[in-house]
């Protein structure tokens, strides 16, 4: 899988959120929180969002580079922000 562009070429749609991985228009269920230490602050969070297919591809490729901080449903990630 190509990873270049995560977000795709499109805008996201915050009222039907779709998987980061490029290529896939599936429904995101999973939120993958993530930061680079070498560019972001130790509590800044990135996100990627995931299907459950690209889940674990996903959150490994952020995982073998120290990235990954935690990875939590949609709804629970949504409950979080309100």
């Amino acid at each position: 899988m190509n990873l270049a562009n995560l977000s795709g070429a499109s805008s996201p749609d915050p009222t039907n959120p779709q998987c980061s991985a490029k290529g896939c228009r599936a429904d995101a269920v999973w939120v993958l929180a993530w930061n680079n230490p070498k560019l972001h602050t130790p509590e800044r969070r990135k996100t990627w969002l995931a299907c459950e297919e690209h889940r674990e591809h996903l959150a490994q490729f952020l995982g073998v580079r120290g990235f990954l901080k935690d990875v939590v449903t949609l709804e629970e990630w949504d409950s979080r922000v309100e």
